[in-house]
């Protein structure tokens, strides 16, 4: 097993994603509490253990349908760079150290972890064959990081947070979706590459981009405009960044319908317009929660 290859499978890229563990340290208004943000750090860390071990074990999975993918047919198992076996073993061995480990931030975090772990491994053995399920079960897993980010350093997140994570992440997804099917033409393909991909059409598509979209925005006016969020980072101003989310928002619907980027995380990470749309945002509210 080459070690450039181990790392590929692991997919560090998408380690970003778990970002949602953190939100809650700036939300709360707690950048600058010590004990919070080292929790918060080590919920990321264990976070990036359990996911790399899902991408591991997913990508033993997918192996067959990946080959199938014009670039996901690189990757280390479906390309024969790593086997199978070794493929488990390294995301088994990830998965007992990230579950063991997590108790050491409550068995809260424990729970939801575990439960982002076994709810991503059923998404790779079954769910993700189930149309429409494929998005939402990715959707949910954002927002159980998110939850036991929270727990983590043990405050209590608006409801409506979580509503807006939830539906920007459905958007999100039904964009790959639209992305993947822009990228493989051949339908034939496509349906070998994702079960569902057969089920989804562009009009459909379409369709669940701009409902989730237009759920997410509304989910982020009820949050940053109720009271209980302006009393808790002592201003009502997080509204006036709302500009910047609408702009974000159209931004990857539009490189996404497009299909330049394979993914989110290609967007996140190469999309120099959305990324510091997003730079801008985080910047803003890190000062406005906690200034």
């Amino acid at each position: 097993m080459k070690l450039p290859a181990l790392v590929r499978l692991l997919r560090p890229a998408h380690w970003v994603k778990n970002g949602a563990v953190i939100l809650p340290v700036i939300f709360a208004g707690r950048v600058f509490d010590a004990g919070a943000i080292v929790s918060a750090a080590a919920g990321f860390v264990l976070f990036c253990m359990l996911s790399s071990a899902v991408y591991s074990i997913n990508d033993v999975f997918d192996a067959e349908e990946d080959r199938h993918h014009p670039k996901k047919r690189l990757r280390p198992v479906a390309s024969g760079q790593i086997t199978p076996k070794a493929g488990l073993l390294a995301g088994g061995i990830l998965a007992v150290s990230g579950l063991a480990l997590s108790i050491l931030l409550g068995m809260s975090f424990l729970i939801f972890s575990a439960g982002y772990f076994f709810m991503q491994l059923l998404y790779s053995a079954k769910l993700k064959s189930i149309v429409l399920l494929d998005v939402i079960i990715i959707a949910l897993g954002f927002v159980l990081r998110a939850s036991a980010g929270a727990e983590a350093i043990s405050v209590a997140i608006s409801p409506w947070l979580f509503v807006c994570m939830f539906t920007l992440c459905l958007f999100m997804g039904f964009c790959k979706r639209y992305s993947e099917m822009v990228a493989i033409e051949d339908s034939e393909k496509r349906n070998n590459h994702r079960s569902t991909m057969q089920h989804y059409t562009p009009n459909l598509l379409t369709h669940l981009i701009t409902l989730s979209g237009s759920l997410a925005l509304m989910a982020f006016l009820a949050w940053s405009t109720s009271p209980e969020t302006i009393a808790r980072i002592g201003s009502e101003k997080l509204v006036y960044t709302f500009p910047l989310i609408v702009y974000g928002t159209f931004r990857f619907a539009l490189v996404s319908m497009r299909g330049e980027y394979e993914g989110p995380v290609d967007i996140v990470l190469k999309d120099v317009p959305f990324t510091v749309s997003v730079a801008i945002w985080c910047v803003l509210a890190i000062f406005l929660c906690n200034f």
